[in-house]
């Protein structure tokens, strides 16, 4: 199912084969929360920018349009016309996010929807159940993911508890997998890594879920408010303790640089909603740092985002039209810069994955990172630090 296909040091190239697809790793996922990248980009679009995985939001899609209804649609896969993997978050991080809205419990979390005020109680057997429902290729296990400036106590009890729900779902998960009127019937189940930024925690959790024989193994609680050499320690200290023969996603990160320091410590999968956020502000990526297409100086700039991008953007449109649909709130401005954004993404996990087949990742990790801090020294600042 999981092939390392070469390494170069700690980062690995491989190949995950699912029902849907064989994904190519290392992979970013294009995150869809509610089934639809925000930014007017639809699922045939996603096919052109190179995406190999979708990710939607199990949370979001239980509140709308309902778990139910997208099953009773024939699954997500369906719903929204997309043939490649899906991932679908556990609902764990809206634990975490909707911290006003929520009290967690041995049984699971109580909310109030951010939508209409409404009561909703998510266990681990729910979320596997709306997983299910929603027939994704990859489910994640439902954990609370606790602040990474939470006390000691608290994580550890933390911890110990999403270690509890994650026997939970994997249970839940095989009996759902078994049931005649199960859509996906070859779900994968991933479990996911928690500890804040206390290193025993991590690595003692990490060795636990470990020995649970999981589809794929998560680190997440990370890129919520520690630095990212804190995130990068961390990574040094897990991921050596997770699996080498099963996938390593790095959850909701990141930044260019984030992931190509984070390939480095060994992770297979990252998402992350920077690129489609970003893109809908006129915030474009290039190879040589991060662009504002608002800014005055692109209004009669005649070149594309960037030289020698094949992206949809890039192939027939100039910086200073793009900035003019911006400045009209045209749609199109947004969802050109969403596109251009994704393929960066997706096209340089395609050179990520080159280089450590041909053994120089280092190399292109160095000259990539130059290239971003060249042009944050030259505009006075650094690159999304």
């Amino acid at each position: 199912m999981y092939k390392i296909i070469a390494r170069d040091g700690n980062a690995k190239r491989a190949e995950f084969q699912t029902v849907h697809g064989t994904i190519q790793t290392p992979v970013f996922m294009n995150v869809g929360t509610a089934a639809a990248i925000k930014g007017a980009v639809a699922t045939t679009d996603l096919y052109d920018i190179g995406t190999q995985v979708e990710l939607s939001n199990t949370y979001h899609l239980h509140v709308r349009p309902g778990d139910q209804i997208v099953k009773k649609m024939g699954g997500l896969h369906k719903f929204m016309n997309w043939d490649r993997p899906i991932l679908t978050d556990s609902g764990g991080f809206q634990v975490f996010s909707l911290a006003g809205l929520r009290k967690i419990k041995e049984e699971g979390v109580y909310f109030n929807s951010h939508i209409d005020g409404r009561k909703i109680f998510m266990g681990p057997e729910e979320s596997m159940q709306i997983q299910s429902n929603l027939a994704s290729t990859i489910a994640m296990a439902f954990d609370e993911c606790p602040s990474s400036v939470a006390e000691r106590s608290y994580v550890e009890n933390s911890v110990n508890r999403t270690t509890r729900w994650l026997e939970r779902c994997k249970k839940e998960m095989n009996r759902l997998n078994s049931l005649e009127d199960t859509i996906n019937k070859q779900q994968l189940l991933f479990g996911i890594n928690q500890g804040a930024i206390f290193d025993d925690i991590r690595i003692d959790h990490a060795k636990r879920i470990s020995e649970m024989d999981l589809d794929g193994y998560a680190v997440g609680g990370l890129a919520v408010g520690e630095t990212h050499e804190e995130m990068y320690h961390i990574l040094e200290q897990v991921v050596p303790h997770l699996p080498l023969n099963k996938p390593t996603y790095l959850m909701g990160v990141g930044t260019p640089a984030n992931i190509l320091e984070a390939v480095d410590r060994g992770v297979d999968f990252f998402d992350c909603v920077y690129p489609s956020r970003n893109g809908r502000h006129g915030h474009v990526y290039t190879n040589q740092g991060k662009l504002n297409l608002f800014n005055a100086k692109y209004e009669l700039d005649d070149r594309t985002i960037e030289e020698g991008c094949q992206c949809p953007a890039c192939r027939h449109y100039s910086r200073g039209y793009i900035r003019h649909l911006l400045k009209a709130k045209e749609m199109l401005g947004m969802r050109l810069c969403v596109l251009h954004n994704l393929y960066f993404y997706n096209h340089m996990m395609t050179e990520i994955r080159q280089a450590i087949e041909e053994g120089r990742y280092k190399e292109y990790k160095r000259q990539k990172l130059e290239g971003f801090a060249e042009n944050d020294i030259k505009h006075g600042k650094r690159f999304e630090k």
